[in-house]
């Protein structure tokens, strides 16, 4: 029987229906075929891979009826894509986070505490636990520390200059050049390296820090408040830095986020201000002998921040039974620890971080540095609604003060105005 060009093309649209039906069901069905939950993990770094999945994998062998995938969204997408999908209601059940605010005033987020019970948080950094709790509630289970931020120094070039590592960490910055030490140690330094310090537009690492150390904030609240006497002594020490040739041009910092790490690497600067993200990169590359120091004190001591990276769950999730089991593994000591155990970052859970410091112990490196510049005092790193908005509408006008291009006290209060503008827009 012949069959109708009529007919076979209704046949057609109903198949394709059916197939679409079939793979939309296929795609947003919550097991595997084996009768397994999966449960998704987003984040943005691939060096975390192994670690979590050795995590999950222990996680998942004690609880077969759950599978958790980790999703890998590069960072220069991550924070675009994921507003994107939290929105369109496509983002994972769980996702790594920093700036979680907007999410958790819409009600996009999981209570971590009525999630887990108020007691979980016990194990976990104070300051992390702190960072990820708003409006009494806590939004995110923390992962990792940063810790605090140290000197990665070139142990070859402090020979060849004579200056000896302790004097790193006893030197003092002050605007004042009777008081100063930090700057004539540099220019000892300069006589043997292109740049002996790497003074840039770099918010964890040598903004906050100054600033901090200066006795200045970045917010009083929700609202920004570095255009202070503090921040313009901080501020204005790190500009003229750049200005005397003791570090590397605004222009080449600006360009590449890695600039400095390259040149530290590549045996052109003596000393490298950064943080515990950078001690594996550094330990397999560096061809020179090499230490870590405490930071500078400034005028009103030593400060750093100390930010974290937590999991937060997706409110909208189809499974949250199965997404609740997943963040208490997470955020258990067992399930933590993993992320420590080859050196990659310091767990946020407190009882674990022996083993990161103990790996690098094995491999002669004592990163005391990151843990004890932090009884000092720390910096808050900031946060609030609208948070990434403002970074991005100060960071062009900060590029063009650390240019020389834009007096620091005017670059200050026009960045700062910028920020609070992009807050209330929000």
């Amino acid at each position: 029987m012949r069959v109708k060009d009529s007919t076979r093309a209704l046949l057609g649209i109903v198949l394709a229906a059916l197939l679409l039906i079939a793979a939309a069901l296929w795609l947003g069905r919550d097991n595997d075929g084996s009768g397994r939950t999966v449960v998704r993990l987003r984040i943005w770094d691939q060096s975390f891979v192994p670690a979590y999945r050795a995590s999950l994998d222990e996680f998942e062998r004690a609880n077969p009826d759950i599978e958790v995938r980790i999703t890998l969204v590069p960072w220069d997408s991550y924070p675009q894509k994921l507003r994107l999908d939290v929105a369109g209601g496509t983002a994972d059940d769980l996702f790594w986070t920093g700036l979680y605010e907007d999410y958790a005033d819409s009600g996009r987020l999981v209570d971590i505490g009525a999630a887990l019970g108020a007691d979980a948080a016990r194990v976990w950094d104070p300051a992390a636990v702190s960072q990820f709790t708003r409006n009494g509630k806590l939004w995110a289970v923390p992962q990792f520390a940063d810790g605090g931020t140290a000197v990665f120094y070139n142990r070859d070039l402090l020979h060849a200059a004579g200056v000896d590592p302790a004097e790193i960490a006893g030197a003092r910055w002050n605007p004042d050049d009777a008081t100063d030490t930090f700057r004539p140690l540099l220019r000892r330094l300069h006589a043997v390296s292109q740049w002996p310090y790497n003074a840039a537009k770099d918010y964890q690492s040598i903004e906050l820090p100054y600033l901090g150390s200066a006795g200045g904030q970045l917010q009083q609240g929700e609202q920004f408040a570095f255009a202070s006497p503090q921040g313009q002594t901080a501020f204005g020490y790190l500009v003229r830095l750049i200005a005397d040739g003791l570090s590397p041009s605004a222009a080449d910092t600006d360009n590449s986020g890695d600039f400095a790490k390259n040149a530290f690497l590549q045996g052109k600067m003596a000393l490298f201000q950064s943080g515990s993200f950078n001690l594996a990169t550094i330990a397999r590359s560096a061809g020179f002998h090499w230490g870590l120091a405490l930071i500078p004190q400034g005028p009103v001591g030593r400060l750093s921040t100390d930010n974290s990276v937590g999991v937060a769950a997706n409110a909208a999730s189809k499974h949250p039974a199965a997404v609740r089991r997943v963040l208490a593994w997470l955020g258990s000591p067992a399930g933590d620890r993993y992320l420590g155990v080859d050196g990659a970052t310091i767990p946020a859970v407190i009882s674990e971080r022996q083993v990161y410091q103990d790996y690098w112990a094995r491999h002669g490196v004592d990163v005391s540095a990151f843990f004890d510049v932090l009884r000092d005092g720390q910096i808050a790193a900031g946060g609030g609604p609208g948070f990434p908005a403002a970074l991005k509408a100060m960071d062009p006008i900060l590029a063009e003060m650390f240019s020389g291009r834009i007096p620091v006290a005017a670059g200050l209060e026009r960045a700062q105005a910028a920020a609070n503008d992009a807050v209330a827009q929000q």
